[in-house]
């Protein structure tokens, strides 16, 4: 009886190691899809206006990395109003592109930068 026990797990062994070798191959097609997929939607990078450009330092940029680098111009300059967390005192160069408005609510941000994206 101990001989069969032993045959049994010998062979699930083996079982499972096919089955671990083709587990990671599939992972490995997946993550291979993947990085070939083209960028999309709010990941893609697109031209942006002159003033956004100057802004950036860069004439395409994604409308996540645009929102992300507009984060943290106002966070390293310490633009939010320490009162209202959601309002965002406006220095020279977020007013070139909301528009001119002193302050604007984050809510607002992503709706102000749309204009700045050149359609193509």
């Amino acid at each position: 009886m101990a001989s069969s026990t032993k045959g049994f797990a010998k062979g699930c062994r083996v079982l499972m190691a096919a089955a671990k070798t083709s587990a990671a191959a599939a992972s490995a097609q997946k993550t291979g899809a993947a990085a070939t997929r083209p960028l999309t939607g709010i990941l893609k990078p697109l031209p942006v206006s002159p003033s956004l450009g100057a802004f950036l330092g860069v004439s395409e940029a994604s409308r996540t990395d645009v929102i992300k680098k507009v984060w943290q111009h106002i966070k390293l300059n310490n633009l939010q109003n320490p009162q209202n967390k959601r309002e965002i005192f406006c220095d020279e160069k977020l007013k070139t592109l909301f528009d001119g408005k002193d302050k604007v609510g984050f809510l607002e941000i992503a709706k102000l930068l749309n204009p700045h994206f050149i359609k193509s």
